[in-house]
């Protein structure tokens, strides 16, 4: 085997939850381009069912499942639709997750984002579907693996689950102050939390669970949130979506298959410094 054999994903099966958004679509693609056949997750199911024709118009094999995370019987429902059209389940990419976009002009929980007056209902909601929902998809994807005695779980990350986040990129002359949540970053450090977690859960079981974390992702920012970015990471720049996709590849493949409870780090140098 060379070393490009152990990026073949061939005869795998690959379930992305997020799969509608910035970084799951691609996420999509690329495991469906290295030869696996992609579920493509998200609670917004006419956004899925778009990257699945996409992903089919490129001659890839593909379903949607339409799927609330958070729910316990949508989650049940989606892991017997998987298992009934393709009989296994090999790779998991936990890519849903609350992430307030307010620097992108997109801030769907509302308000500032100041802990003072942070809403509980908010946090709650986080914690369901930041930590709960990745609880509960990992729960019922890793049945099948463990009777195929064989499986990967990816569990994305963020920098700010790794370094507080450096509020003054947010904020702008003349506009009232906003701050990137609490729920965020906590909610991130959990997720390496519950990462290290299964790896050891599943010692001896041929299950592998690594971290993925991204650094920024350019969506659309304005300048000044571009260049303050920039001054602040080593590569001076924010990353397109698509360069998270090789570390994605590596930890899906048999390329990573002495990494298990690690955390791949794609940041531009972020926390380097």
């Amino acid at each position: 085997m060379t070393i490009l054999d152990k990026f073949n994903l061939a005869g795998k099966v690959a379930l992305v939850t997020g799969g509608a958004g910035l970084l799951g679509s691609e996420f999509c693609l690329t495991l469906a381009q290295a030869g696996a056949q992609v579920v493509v997750v998200d609670l917004n199911g006419s956004a899925a069912e778009k990257v699945r024709q996409e992903l089919a118009k490129a001659g890839f094999t593909a379903m949607t499942v339409a799927t609330d995370i958070t729910d316990p019987q949508a989650v049940a429902v989606m892991q017997s639709a998987v298992l009934e059209r393709f009989g296994r389940l090999d790779i998991l990419v936990n890519s849903a997750a609350l992430d307030p976009k307010f620097d992108t002009g997109c801030d769907p929980a509302g308000g500032s984002g100041s802990f003072e007056d942070h809403p509980l209902q908010i946090w709650k909601q986080a914690l369901d579907v930041n930590l709960t929902g990745m609880f509960l998809v990992s729960q019922a994807a890793v049945k099948p693996m463990l009777i195929q005695e064989s499986g990967v779980i990816i569990n994305i990350c963020s920098m700010y689950g790794l370094v507080g986040p450096d509020q003054r990129l947010y904020q702008r002359e003349g506009q009232a102050p906003r701050f990137k949540p609490v729920y965020y970053s906590v909610t991130k450090a959990g997720v390496l939390g519950f990462t290290q977690y299964l790896a050891a859960y599943y010692a001896g079981k041929n299950i592998r669970v690594n971290a993925l974390t991204p650094g920024g992702v350019f969506n659309g920012h304005d300048e000044t949130f571009l260049n303050e970015y920039a001054a602040r990471a080593v590569l001076g720049r924010m990353a397109e979506k698509d360069e998270m996709n090789g570390a994605l590849l590596f930890l899906a493949s048999e390329a990573s298959s002495y990494m298990t409870g690690a955390n791949l780090v794609v940041d531009g140098g972020w926390t380097a410094w």
